[in-house]
């Protein structure tokens, strides 16, 4: 799997429309202050559909997962 890394590049339009509907995913399986393991396989997957992860990817669950549970924001739920 390829990491792209930002290169002075601005996404290109299907790039984007990539990026907005993996917030969307990511904003659902969040809203109700919980993330599961099943909620997190289906953003994964999201992640790895075009077999690349990119930058914005990366930065997307790290402002919208990681940073909100490490500030107690969001909670993991592993069952």
């Amino acid at each position: 799997m390829e990491i792209s890394t930002p290169q002075g590049q601005e996404p290109t339009p299907e790039e984007l429309k990539e990026l907005e509907k993996l917030k969307a995913i990511i904003e659902s399986a969040i809203a109700d202050g919980k993330l599961t393991e099943p909620e997190f396989a289906r953003i994964k997957a999201a992640i790895r559909a075009d077999n690349k992860v990119s930058y914005e990817e990366i930065h997307l669950v790290r402002t919208l997962i990681y940073d909100k549970i490490a500030s107690g924001e969001l909670e993991r739920v592993w069952e």
